[in-house]
């Protein structure tokens, strides 16, 4: 198990508690989401944690592949899906990476609160477009705390001794530049919340 891991294992127990003290953003990322959505439409849910999005929108598709590098994490999803009845939700304790996902697979891919997490975003966007049907859509809430230097300093400190992983200081410029290199075009960019700088960004493949 790697740090990232551990640390997620560790965390998946109060995730939801420390989560919805933001509800207020799930609300706009679930909402804004279910717009650019079909009934027939297959999704991967990529970082999925404990499926605060996934068990939401389930009902708007036909099905969601979600997956998570914690199986805590995983665990916790799957128990509140049952709770529910929600049966076209696959969780699994698995990454993009997973030879078990093909090429073109994929109507839409959701990825919130991940990439300022991953060591090399770009190969990870390249896996995701590869994944992607032709014209499908990159969905993403980031926050890009290299818009807020305070924030920036308090979190690469708080990283260096291991408080939280490693979080990658995007700014909105970067962030855009990333993912139209991942051969993307923008097609809507909306800051969620002022005081995290968190962006709202859906892309479709190229």
């Amino acid at each position: 198990m790697n740090k990232s891991e551990s640390f997620w294992d560790k965390t998946a127990s109060k995730y939801d508690q420390i989560e919805m003290k933001d509800e207020q953003t799930y609300i706009n990322i679930i909402k804004r989401t279910k717009t650019h959505l079909t009934i027939s439409d297959i999704v991967l849910d990529y970082g999925c944690g404990t499926g605060l999005i996934s068990n939401e929108i389930a009902e708007y598709v036909k099905g969601i592949h979600a997956i998570d590098i914690s199986s805590n994490m995983i665990g916790i999803a799957e128990k509140k899906a049952k709770e529910r009845n929600i049966a076209n939700i696959n969780y699994a304790h698995s990454t993009i990476f997973d030879e078990r996902y093909k090429k073109g697979s994929f109507d839409v891919i959701l990825v919130f609160h991940v990439l300022h997490l991953l060591e090399d975003e770009h190969i990870v966007l390249q896996r995701i477009n590869e994944l992607l049907k032709p014209g499908g859509l990159l969905i993403s809430a980031t926050p890009c705390v290299g818009e807020k230097i305070l924030l920036r300093s308090l979190l690469f400190f708080a990283g260096r001794v291991g408080l939280v992983p490693n979080i990658r200081s995007f700014k909105i410029r970067n962030l855009v530049d990333t993912i139209e290199e991942g051969n993307f075009s923008i097609v809507e960019s909306d800051c969620l919340k002022k005081s995290s700088q968190e962006y709202f960004i859906v892309a479709k493949k190229i």
